[in-house]
């Protein structure tokens, strides 16, 4: 099986909390990426899916124009180190019902798996 720091994706999309959530969901349809991490000052404080975006926001009737980030984002994040294993990140996904998992060096979000990645993994046997 690949480590954590080979499968993961490094070039990690981040938006303001104080952009709207149409702005996320345009960042996320052009980078063809499923969830966004919100940055604040140099630290993520959050992030943002395709779900949160649908039951937080669509759901709730919020508009898209006027709704900020932050007031959709999951947070605190949920993290994995890159130590440990890709059966560890599909366990921590399946157990807290996530489908984006952020990877941690040296406490520092270096970049992050999606199930995805782990669907392809697992059927290809990596």
């Amino acid at each position: 099986m690949l480590p954590l720091a080979v499968m993961m994706n490094r070039d990690i999309k981040k938006i303001s909390p104080d952009a709207k959530i149409r702005e996320v969901a345009q960042l996320m349809r052009d980078k063809r990426i499923g969830s966004a991490l919100i940055e604040q000052d140099g630290s993520y404080i959050g992030i943002v899916s395709e779900t949160d975006l649908v039951r937080r926001g669509l759901a709730e009737g919020l508009d898209p124009d006027q709704t900020s980030v932050r007031q959709i984002m999951s947070s605190p994040i949920i993290t994995i180190d890159i130590n440990r294993s890709i059966w560890d990140a599909n366990e921590l996904m399946a157990r807290r019902g996530i489908r984006h998992l952020p990877i941690t060096e040296l406490g520092k979000i270096v970049g992050i798996i999606s199930m995805r990645d782990l669907v392809i993994c697992f059927k290809n046997k990596i």
